[in-house]
């Protein structure tokens, strides 16, 4: 009895990826059309992940020029530009043999994909890091300086040592001159271990965003996380700012009125 094309859907689409080439050898002689719509399905989510393997490979440049030094850690930061909560960095070291697919700039993700991510390279890394750099701390050293200091905290969790730094754009001050740091325009979107670290610091602040959402409900942060919506700058003016606001950064919303709520 042939086989019902809804049938062979179900089994296409509960087949690993890695399972398609079998499932296309065996279908691709079947005429139906929708049987062959399938298997065209099928040959473009291989073609896909083929191209994915290639963009993964060709990120790894920066880690494989560096490798031969020790541990490559990347660097990013989350949250310089909110006008509530922290600045947060992360510093992920890779194993050599990464295999971890998809991974980008944490902005060019969507959230589900950057929670997948997360728990992956949590699972995976050799060693990861978070740093954080208070409100309070911002407004007293401003932000770049705050910023850095989350790098250098996210760098001293590692449970390994690293030998090289990939740093998204900057050369972090205070960091042992033995530790080699390489500076990268843009790095997020080019090295693999500076958009995983930009995956689990941005996870990291969304995340708690959320939290503090519950605690001071009016503004809005489990949505706009602590930028400058409209909705968060109406809800300052109206409601002054709370104890997680940037004092340093809203005087232009609502003056000398700093008392938090």
């Amino acid at each position: 009895m042939e086989q019902k094309i809804s049938e062979i859907k179900a089994v296409f689409q509960a087949a690993p990826i890695e399972k398609l080439p079998e499932f296309i050898s065996v279908y691709e002689e079947d005429t139906r059309t929708g049987v062959q719509n399938l298997v065209r399905g099928a040959k473009k989510r291989l073609e896909e992940l083929e191209k994915e393997k290639k963009r993964t490979e060709a990120l790894k440049a920066y880690e494989k020029q560096y490798e031969a030094y020790g541990y490559v850690c990347g660097i990013d930061e989350v949250g310089r530009g909110p006008l509530a909560g922290p600045v947060v960095a992360g510093a992920v070291i890779l194993p050599k043999n990464s295999s971890i697919l998809y991974l980008n700039d944490s902005k060019q993700l969507s959230e589900k994909k950057r929670e997948e991510l997360y728990q992956v390279i949590m699972d995976q890394a050799a060693a990861t890091g978070i740093g954080y750099a208070s409100p309070e701390r911002i407004d007293e050293i401003n932000i770049l300086q705050a910023t850095y200091e989350a790098m250098r905290e996210a760098v001293s969790k590692l449970s390994v040592k690293p030998a090289v730094l990939l740093n998204d754009a900057v050369t972090i001050p205070g960091i042992t001159t033995q530790v080699i740091q390489v500076p990268i325009i843009k790095g997020d979107a080019k090295s693999v271990s500076i958009a995983a670290a930009s995956i689990i610091a941005k996870v990291t602040r969304d995340r708690l965003m959320v939290e503090y959402d519950s605690v001071f409900p009016e503004y809005g942060f489990a949505s706009n996380k602590g930028y400058g919506a409209a909705a968060h700058i109406e809800a300052l003016k109206k409601y002054g700012p709370c104890p997680i606001h940037r004092r340093s950064f809203i005087k232009h919303f609502v003056g000398k009125g700093l008392n938090a709520t």
